[in-house]
């Protein structure tokens, strides 16, 4: 039944920040123990860096951290058993978990494929927190991250990409997906040091703006 009032305000007594504007940590939590793996740990722990400065210029600002983490096949494993496994059991992504672990007041979703969006709490989990517009990074910027913008965008999100805050295992493959997330999907695209979140919370706060009704309107056939 269709709740007339809207969603429940506290989310069945957990109630989540609200924010117009959300940080999504895309594979973060990742044992890298695939064949380029290592060669991905390579690019991913300087972007690690970033984005953890990211994450507590964000939290300074009131934003929200999301991470949107695949369960590696381990369709029994929850958060704790998945982080466990990359920061207890010796796998090349030990290091990149040991910069980005989430801390108690993150939110966290695990998801079975390449797109946060796919059968996942994300669409819920957004909509509580209020949040308009996504700051998407993670790995790889061009499979999991462009997967999840483009979901992203087709739900009208509008996407910031820190170009400094996504990493492939090539780095060519890594700067043609930036740049199809800026042409294609409309993304904001720069390094991270010249991210204004508070100019960002100003923007994405505003009211959206009005659709044109006609064009849902359907046409009658000639």
């Amino acid at each position: 039944m269709t709740n007339a009032a809207g969603p429940n305000p506290d989310l069945h007594g957990n109630a989540p920040d609200k924010s117009p504007v959300a940080l999504i940590l895309i594979d973060v939590i990742n044992a890298l123990d695939f064949d380029d793996g290592r060669e991905l740990l390579e690019h991913a722990l300087p972007m690690a860096r970033k984005i953890a400065a990211l994450k507590r210029r964000a939290k300074e600002a009131g934003i929200p951290t999301v991470y949107a983490n695949d369960n590696f096949g381990r369709w029994q494993s929850d958060l704790n058993q998945v982080l466990h496994h990359v920061l207890h059991d010796g796998v090349p992504g030990q290091p990149l978990a040991e910069i980005l672990h989430p801390e108690k007041d993150d939110y966290f979703v695990l998801k079975p494929k390449h797109s946060g969006f796919f059968s996942t709490q994300l669409d819920i989990l957004l909509d509580y927190l209020g949040a308009r517009t996504l700051i998407m990074t993670g790995v790889q910027a061009n499979i999991c991250v462009l997967f999840t913008a483009n979901d992203a965008y087709m739900r009208d999100y509008a996407l910031v990409v820190p170009s400094d805050c996504v990493a492939s295992a090539d780095p060519a493959e890594a700067e043609h997906a930036l740049k199809e997330m800026e042409v294609v999907l409309k993304a904001q695209v720069m390094p991270s040091s010249e991210l204004d979140l508070e100019a960002l919370i100003a923007r994405a706060g505003e009211p959206a703006p009005a659709r044109d009704a006609r064009r849902w309107t359907a046409q009658p056939l000639l």
